[in-house]
């Protein structure tokens, strides 16, 4: 992160307040870039083994729908919570 806030101070006449603003927004962003990856591909990996298990016994389809979709409750949360951390960051 050295090396971007190098190429904000050299990119324009910022304040040092406005420099810091932009580095903690940047930072912010892209630690929630990073925390949007895993729940990504988790909810990825529930739904196609879901569909899956849906494809090899159809009968228990209701079953594996529901325990499905609170898998994905369950994964989202995590995205979520990357999103309150970047709120945090981002305003703190």
């Amino acid at each position: 992160m050295e090396a971007f806030s190098i190429l904000v101070q050299q990119a324009s006449g910022f304040t040092a307040d406005e420099q810091k603003s932009i580095e903690a927004a940047s930072t912010a962003g892209f630690a929630y870039g990073l925390a949007a990856i895993g729940p990504a591909l988790g909810i990825g990996y529930l739904v196609g083994k879901s569909v899956e298990a849906m494809a090899r016994q159809p009968e228990a389809a209701g079953m594996v729908r529901t325990t499905m979709f609170l898998g994905i409750a369950f994964t989202e949360a995590l995205a979520l919570i990357g999103f309150v951390v970047f709120i945090l960051l981002k305003f703190a």
